[in-house]
């Protein structure tokens, strides 16, 4: 596998750079990991506002059949093959927003696994490890490579890293060694992005959704529109909220790192 992702050019053509921010009518969303739990609500309420979403999912039929759902309510829900972990599979998709959509506004960087209960930092399988690290942290870092220019060539952009308060430094919990370093780096992933970024109309944030009831989180969590929220909240930020960029929120509240 080419670990190099080829990015898009950011020079946009004539006429085509909007300066102002776009209404949701005109705003292009991708979220990866879409096709069940957390992502796929995150998907249906992108979809509420009008946006069009590309519902990026690993099996394309598992994908398409939720998406068909979707436009059956009314939404404007595209289903796209996408692992993030292949990097054929993100430069495809890249060249493919770029060639039929020509700008993309929203990333969530929802795809993510390997919540390693079971172990501890002394016992850690480095092969799930290695796994987790490539899927939670790599994966985000490859797809938002790649598809960072569709946003800086037209000044806008909201990208969310969806994380968990697992992550943080100061949680001295002992378990999910593999899960929780992954976060960690991914936390730290958003804030020197969003530095870069800072003054750019791009904003980059981190979401912990909170214990949600999903295949991976498990049953007794909240109910996973509660945990959608906050991530459909930080993805739509207006342009006037530019100040909250590389930080980190649960339930529309920023969190300590």
């Amino acid at each position: 596998m080419n670990a190099t992702v080829h990015r898009l050019p950011r020079t946009a053509a004539r006429g085509s750079v909007v300066d102002s921010e776009p209404p949701p009518s005109q705003r292009v969303a991708l979220v990866s990991g879409g096709n069940r739990g957390l992502g796929l609500e995150v998907v249906r309420q992108l979809a509420a506002q009008g946006i069009t979403v590309l519902l990026g999912s690993r099996s394309l039929l598992a994908g398409e059949k939720v998406a068909r759902q979707l436009r059956h309510e009314g939404n404007d829900v595209v289903a796209v093959k996408l692992d993030v972990t292949d990097d054929d599979d993100v430069i495809s998709l890249a060249s493919r927003i770029d060639r039929e959509y020509h700008r993309l506004d929203i990333l969530v960087n929802n795809a993510g696994a390997f919540f390693d209960v079971e172990k501890r930092a002394s016992n850690a399988d480095l092969g799930t490890v290695r796994r987790a690290l490539d899927v939670n942290l790599l994966g985000a870092w490859r797809l938002t490579e790649a598809l960072l220019p569709l946003m800086q060539r037209h000044n806008y952009g909201r990208i969310v890293n969806v994380s968990s308060s697992c992550g943080t430094i100061d949680n001295e919990s002992d378990t999910c060694p593999a899960y929780r370093v992954s976060k960690t780096a991914l936390n730290g992933y958003t804030r020197m992005l969003a530095a870069e970024l800072k003054g750019s109309g791009v904003l980059v944030n981190a979401v912990c959704p909170g214990w949600v009831a999903t295949d991976m989180g498990g049953s007794g969590g909240r109910p996973v529109k509660d945990g959608a929220e906050g991530i459909v909240w930080a993805a739509c930020l207006p342009a006037q909220n530019a100040h909250m960029n590389g930080r980190f929120f649960r339930d529309k509240r920023q969190i300590a790192w």
